[in-house]
């Protein structure tokens, strides 16, 4: 029996992919296994833990539910489109800074999160930081770390927006 295939296009980091998927191929696989950007993490492959986190057309989703077929049109922003090991994004010069990354196999995805939440509010108070990140396990950290970076990060960025505005 041949495998129908199913047309998608999709642009992930700014970069646009057409591939032709099989209907039950997770975006979590397509990011890794088709465009080999492997940042992405699959940790529990139901939608617990976080780890496959990304952003899609501005809103955080755990790419292990979501189907490559169900991104079709859609902008995708993996942790590789953040920042180089040259030109790091502020969230992950603050993670290494804070010692917030241990094992770093949640990291992507936390970093993930805390970038989406930074994208709509430039100075989250501590209880909006833990909110955000609700949906990422760390098995390595109390989290403290974590919370502390991602306010680092938005100091990083009110600078940055502020030094642009001079």
């Amino acid at each position: 029996m041949i495998e129908e295939k199913i047309s998608v296009s999709i642009t992930v980091n700014d970069i646009e992919y057409q591939e032709n998927v099989s209907p039950d191929l997770t975006l979590l696989k397509f990011l890794r296994e088709h465009l080999g950007l492997t940042g992405t993490k699959e940790g529990c492959g139901n939608g617990h833990c976080g780890a496959c986190t990304v952003i899609m057309d501005g809103k955080t989703v755990n790419s292990c539910l979501m189907l490559a077929v169900q991104a079709n049109g859609s902008q995708v922003t993996t942790i590789e489109g953040l920042g180089t090991p040259d030109n790091l994004h502020p969230l992950q010069k603050a993670f290494i800074e804070e010692g917030a990354v241990q094992c770093g196999f949640c990291t992507p995805g936390m970093i993930m999160s805390a970038k989406a939440l930074l994208d709509k509010k430039n100075n989250p108070k501590e209880e909006e930081i833990r909110e955000a990140l609700s949906g990422n396990l760390c098995r390595c950290t109390g989290y403290m770390k974590i919370v502390q970076a991602v306010k680092r990060a938005a100091d990083y960025l009110k600078k940055k927006k502020e030094d642009s505005s001079l």
